[in-house]
């Protein structure tokens, strides 16, 4: 099921939280919305599932325009972070739920509830009730009943936030699985930018009540449109540097160290201050453009180990190893920059 969204504004009182987005999700996809607390992501969902009336624009589920409908008549399954069982009934009739209201058959919701539980690996717990559950499991629950209805659109807020890391990980893959079997269209919203990365199709990045970028995942980590987007993807995050260019290079003040940058840009920011993002994998002891900087942080992370190296005016570049270096904290180190993988933005924060 396509949806479309044109124009779509979302008002509370005089504050505009949305203003005329438009935002297409693919027939079959799964899109994240991702940005930070008060970007706008929830409120995108919830007029999406009907929870919140649009204010102008409109809101079209494949050819049908849903804007002025209600939840009920969407056709829209929804799992929150909260997961919102029914604490006092069974796993099974908190599944069968939304079929009980629409009055089908206890044998025919017997039948989907058992199909369900099968794709969602809970057949052992029908008969428990929601507290007797882990957390893995009790939202394994919440989306068996948002799948059971079998809606054309499943919408998923912050699913993920409550579960330790462990679960959080096999849920990312269980839900991409699902959601890929039964080809739903689906929206995630989270501000875990790792969880957009490997459970969605698409991103759309959002700040301000505006989608600034819309692309694959990878696409987005390697060619972000800002520094914003920049800064939103990787973990580690990249690091900033503020510089002149120069003679065909970008010139970081406080070392002198000059990286080159490519001729389009030496010619239109020739003398202009800009910012350089240099990702943690671009930054290695065997780095081709050296820089120098003391070793102010290192932590190790199992297979990889994570460095931060401070310049002498304070800003930080960081590196990610596969093999830990034989460095100490207070240690100098030359490091090297692959510039060819370095990304360069204006003043304003736009990609050049």
């Amino acid at each position: 099921m396509r949806i479309l969204l044109e124009k779509f504004t979302k008002k509370f009182g005089n504050l505009t939280v949305i203003d005329e987005m438009d935002l297409e999700v693919r027939d079959g996809e799964m899109l994240a919305l991702l940005g930070g607390s008060g970007c706008g992501k929830s409120t995108t969902l919830f007029a999406i599932c009907g929870i919140h009336k649009v204010n102008s624009g409109r809101i079209m589920f494949g050819d049908r325009d849903v804007t002025n409908i209600t939840s009920q008549e969407r056709n829209v399954g929804v799992v929150f972070q909260s997961f919102a069982l029914y604490p006092h009934m069974t796993v099974e009739d908190n599944i069968g739920f939304p079929l009980k209201i629409r009055k089908e058959s206890k044998a025919e919701i017997r039948r989907k509830v058992d199909e369900i539980a099968e794709m969602m690996h809970i057949e052992p717990f029908l008969k428990r009730r929601p507290g007797e559950l882990s957390g893995g499991q009790q939202q394994r629950v919440a989306l068996a009943r948002a799948l059971i209805r079998r809606p054309d659109v499943l919408l998923l807020d912050e699913p993920l936030a409550n579960l330790d890391a462990t679960l959080r990980l096999e849920m990312r893959s269980e839900i991409r699985r699902i959601q890929q079997e039964t080809g739903i269209t689906a929206i995630l919203v989270t501000h875990d930018q790792v969880e957009a990365m490997s459970m969605c199709d698409r991103i759309a990045i959002m700040d301000a009540g505006k989608i600034v970028q819309i692309c694959p995942p990878r696409e987005m980590y390697t060619n972000p449109v800002s520094d914003y987007v920049a800064g939103f993807l990787g973990s580690p995050p990249i690091a900033f540097l503020s510089g002149q260019i120069q003679d065909g290079n970008f010139v970081e003040p406080s070392t002198g160290t000059k990286m080159p940058v490519t001729a389009a840009i030496a010619t239109s920011h020739a003398g202009r201050e800009v910012r350089v993002g240099i990702r943690p994998e671009y930054f290695q002891p065997d780095g081709a453009t050296k820089i120098k900087g003391v070793v102010s942080f290192i932590e190790a992370q199992g297979r990889e180990t994570l460095y931060d190296v401070t310049l002498p005016d304070g800003n930080i570049l960081r590196s990610i190893q596969g093999a830990h270096s034989p460095v100490n904290i207070g240690d100098e180190v030359e490091w090297g920059v692959n510039t060819e993988h370095m990304l360069v933005f204006d003043q304003d924060g736009r990609r050049i």
